[in-house]
């Protein structure tokens, strides 16, 4: 769900939502919350504006939704992409069992 629908939905007088993203390339032990300790990692620091006379606990509940938005839970989990050429052979790992294949 997104913001704007989200505060809609509860009346909060959100008046625009502007996010900022920014991505870098670190190396892993220069992270203390990340579980993977060799090599590098994707780092994406989000800013987000929210304007409106909304309190501290609006803002609050709004930046909670926003960490649970799909795009965001996609990006904080382990990611593994498959690619194949049709009517090809598949690169990298097989399928498992039931897997179904996304469109790119």
């Amino acid at each position: 769900m997104t913001l704007a629908l989200y505060a809609r939905r509860k009346e909060w007088p959100l008046q625009a939502v502007t996010v900022r993203l920014e991505h870098s390339r670190i190396h892993a032990q220069d992270c203390a919350e990340c579980e993977t300790k060799e090599g590098k990692l994707d780092r994406i620091d989000r800013e987000i504006t929210l304007e409106g006379k909304l309190s501290d606990e609006q803002k609050a509940r709004l930046m909670e939704i926003a960490d649970r938005w799909r795009v965001h839970r996609a990006l904080t989990s382990e990611i593994s992409i498959r690619s194949s050429l049709a009517g090809g052979t598949r690169h990298g790992p097989a399928s498992p069992p039931g897997a179904r294949t996304a469109p790119a």
